[in-house]
């Protein structure tokens, strides 16, 4: 059975840091490209960070270039997002997500599998 879980969302204070998880099951991480979105109320789903398939290339929304660091161990099936100077407008659920494409790694169209995602609030 195939399955994204994310996971250390949490309320934190604007500044502050999280660091978000990302574990699969039933594939093997090393065959995807690993992307991390976020929704927040009444906002379009948007890209965050993606990671190829070797963490040597990553990439990053505009929003956060700085700011969160994507990164990945395959032999632990496991995708890291370390969220450093958090801001409130930072505040939403943030989804791991994962494809075996190679369309644009920034456009959720062509993800194979989503996790339900995990809550980030950042208060001010």
């Amino acid at each position: 059975q195939v399955q994204v879980v994310e996971s250390g969302g949490g309320l934190v204070q604007a500044g502050g840091s999280l660091r978000l998880s990302c574990t699969v099951s039933g594939f093997t991480i090393n065959n995807y490209r690993v992307g991390w979105f976020r929704e927040a109320p009444g906002k379009e789903r948007e890209f965050v960070a993606g990671v190829e398939w070797s963490d040597a290339y990553t990439y990053y929304g505009d929003s956060v270039k700085g700011r969160f660091t994507i990164s990945r161990d395959n032999a632990k099936n496991l995708v890291v997002l370390q969220m450093n100077s958090l801001k409130p407008e930072d505040t939403a659920v943030y989804y791991c997500a994962a494809t075996s494409g190679v369309g644009h790694i920034k456009s959720k169209v062509g993800y194979n599998y989503w996790g339900h995602g995990t809550l980030v609030t950042v208060s001010s």
